[in-house]
């Protein structure tokens, strides 16, 4: 089956969509073994004419000889009978004479009378008494009132068509026919015109066949170019069409068109890729269009600030944008390697939305994974400064009060907040400029959340429902979840909890101490008993989000309102 459908695709090509894509190479060999076939059989036949012309007067040339003959041997007999009187005899002899010169079939010897009755018949056929081809008859009698006594002629004999030549024999008084039956006559050439024909047709057939393998090879890099572009099709992306060792012809010139366009196209589309997020670029490239639009989703929304970031740009001036950049670089690629989008990029800023594209991982799993790893990226950042800080002190012997300026600023910290839920994500602006967003609460909330880091002193803080979805959807997360605090952040109403996310492996047995401690003091902290919470938050003094818990409970006063929830006062 295989080398049946190989054959077949070699032949009569591939299907595509449902849509058979015919070679060129077959198309071409096809037309010219039509045309080729036709002017071959359409020679031949003018050929076979020609031949039967030919043949035709040299048949007539013989006919005429050979009537010439038996003419003479009819006078003689006339000779015998006149003097023997045996009618009989004579008859018999004129019809042997006549029978020996019969080489075909249907070949004929006749002796008509002028009224038409048949006065000897030499035939391998049926005899008859009269002869049936009455206007053929008349033709002649009229023809020799006109002193025309021999002639060539079209007779019909047994219901067939015969060429014949005659003369009158005025001794017995009778018209002397030696003829030919035509379709007998022709026969030969008929049988030499169809195998002439099936050799043609053989020929060509076999010269198509050989045509097509030289055609494909010739042709071999626009079967290339096709089978190329019918697998960017498939996959609905350009590539390049491999075009080495091509021709310089005008096929090549197409593919090498062709790449150049590609090339073009994927540049633009790489470009349009860093300033818009791969979901729509995908879908432009689809629908072939990017339209105003958008709809509820429900996303995980990260949110990343770098701290301290008007310090910063007051000690580094411009050179604050590399510093980004060699932040962002590394950060945006590993959001992306979890099947993050960028939201947004303002500034020291970042916004990521998972959930986006269908994945089987869970899209908050996939967002703390990430805040971790943009808290790497930093860390390995604020490494390298510190190396080059360490060698310049170690060439100099010391730092200046400049250099240490600028080694604080470049000492990169980011803050991570996740939050997530129902949001509205899409396309806002206008036909002429739009731009990619998702807005709704939670983008804000997470927001909130990154500038809790700074309060805690943790980096990473996620909502209730991160943790939530993690806890739910994902087996054996090996994540932790230590409850920070209810907090009531400015602009909001309500208070919500909040969650220092910590993987499993970074918990010792001292840390695990005094998270239970942490844990503890957190209850007591809840139900209003700060004097009793004092001293479990000192226990574990060492854990960073406790600093703020020391701070509020050390005077042991809790406000007389207090409902478990703080309150803040700034962004």
């Amino acid at each position: 089956m295989k080398i049946l459908k190989k054959i077949s695709e070699t032949f009569f090509g591939q299907k595509f969509e449902n849509t058979r894509v015919f070679p060129v190479a077959t198309k071409i060999i096809l037309i010219f073994a039509f045309f080729l076939i036709t002017s071959n059989l359409i020679s031949n036949y003018i050929n076979l004419i020609f031949n039967r012309n030919v043949l035709l007067k040299q048949a007539r040339q013989f006919l005429i000889k050979e009537l010439k003959d038996i003419y003479s041997f009819c006078n003689n007999q006339f000779k015998i009978f006149e003097f023997n009187q045996e009618l009989d005899g004579s008859i018999q002899s004129m019809e042997k004479k006549s029978g020996n010169e019969i080489k075909n079939q249907k070949s004929i010897v006749l002796g008509v009378k002028e009224d038409g009755r048949l006065f000897f018949e030499a035939t391998k056929r049926d005899k008859q008494k009269f002869f049936e081809d009455k206007k053929s008859l008349e033709i002649m009698n009229l023809n020799r009132k006109e002193n025309v006594n021999e002639g060539f002629m079209n007779i019909t004999y047994h219901g067939e068509e015969y060429f014949v030549v005659y003369k009158f024999n005025p001794n017995w008084n009778i018209f002397l026919m030696k003829g030919e039956e035509i379709n007998e006559f022709y026969e030969e050439s008929r049988e030499i015109f169809k195998d002439i024909s099936v050799i043609i047709v053989i020929i060509s057939l076999v010269s198509s066949v050989l045509g097509v393998f030289i055609l494909r090879y010739i042709l071999r890099f626009l079967r290339i170019m096709t089978s190329s572009i019918m697998k960017m099709s498939t996959r609905q992306e350009l590539g390049m069409i491999q075009l080495d060792g091509a021709p310089s012809d005008d096929i090549s010139f197409l593919g090498f068109s062709f790449n150049s366009l590609s090339s073009t196209i994927n540049n633009m589309i790489n470009i349009f890729k860093k300033f818009t997020n791969k979901d729509i670029v995908q879908k432009a490239y689809t629908e072939r269009v990017v339209r105003l639009e958008g709809s509820q989703r429900e996303l995980t929304c990260l949110f990343s600030d770098i701290k301290s970031f008007t310090f910063m740009t007051e000690t580094l001036g411009t050179d604050i944008i590399n510093l980004l950049n060699m932040h962002y670089d590394k950060a945006i690629k590993n959001i992306v390697d979890y099947d993050g989008i960028i939201g947004s990029i303002i500034g020291d800023a970042l916004l990521a939305v998972y959930g986006v594209f269908q994945s089987i991982e869970n899209k908050s799993y996939q967002s703390i994974l990430s805040s971790y790893k943009i808290q790497e990226v930093a860390a390995s950042l604020r490494e390298n400064m510190k190396k080059k800080r360490d060698e310049i002190i170690r060439l100099k012997g010391f730092l200046s009060e400049e250099d240490e300026k600028i080694y604080k600023a470049v000492s990169l910290e980011v803050g991570v907040g996740i939050d997530g839920g129902v949001v509205f994500y899409g396309n806002i602006g206008s036909n002429d400029r739009m731009t990619n967003t998702v807005i709704g609460d939670n983008v804000n909330s997470a927001s909130r959340l990154e500038g809790l880091t700074r309060i805690y002193k943790v980096p990473v803080i996620c909502s209730e429902y991160v943790k939530d979805d993690i806890l739910n959807n994902v087996e054996n997360s090996k994540i932790r979840f230590i409850e920070l605090d209810m907090v009531q952040v400015k602009g909001k109403t309500i208070g919500k909890k909040v969650y220092w996310p910590i993987f499993e492996n970074e918990i010792d047995e001292k840390m695990n101490q005094e998270l239970n401690s942490y844990q503890k003091g957190l209850e007591l902290y809840f139900q209003g008993e700060w004097k009793k919470a004092y001293p479990y938050f000192k226990a574990c003094a060492d854990l960073p989000m406790t600093e703020v818990f020391i701070e509020r409970t050390e005077e042991n006063e809790c406000p007389a309102d207090w409902n478990g929830i703080w309150t803040m006062t700034s962004k």
